[in-house]
């Protein structure tokens, strides 16, 4: 029995946490998603020792970065940290909640949206 049928504390398999990720990212506008270039998403259980404090990390050339020798390179990626965003969450409905904040935070990076943009837009 899993948690959201419990009340019990919120536990997800790596398997449910990613069909959160891909709800998430499904609820991109599809406009949007179809301009994202050269991303891979992936979900891991802790962030680096150097970023501890992070549910989710870009790395990469954003989108509005990117000139025309842009080419050959490796996809940027896109970290979202499993047991970080589990830890804030008591329900399944807080969870799919900062799941969704956290991808949306991550898939502006790749735009070229900052953090202080993205917290006037009410995303931080």
């Amino acid at each position: 029995m899993s948690a959201r049928d419990t009340g019990a504390v919120l536990e997800l398999t790596e398997s449910e946490f990613e069909e959160l990720v891909a709800e998430a990212l499904d609820q991109i506008p599809g406009e949007l998603a179809q301009m994202m270039d050269n991303v891979v998403v992936l979900v891991e259980d802790e962030p680096p020792p150097d970023a501890a404090d992070v549910l989710g990390l870009y790395e990469g050339t954003p989108l509005t970065e990117r000139g025309e020798f842009y080419s050959g390179v490796l996809p940027d990626v896109i970290r979202l940290f499993r047991l970080p965003i589990l830890r804030l969450c008591e329900t399944w409905t807080d969870a799919v909640e900062e799941v969704l904040v956290t991808v949306v935070h991550e898939v502006a990076h790749h735009f070229g949206i900052d953090d202080d943009r993205l917290h006037e837009l009410g995303w931080s």
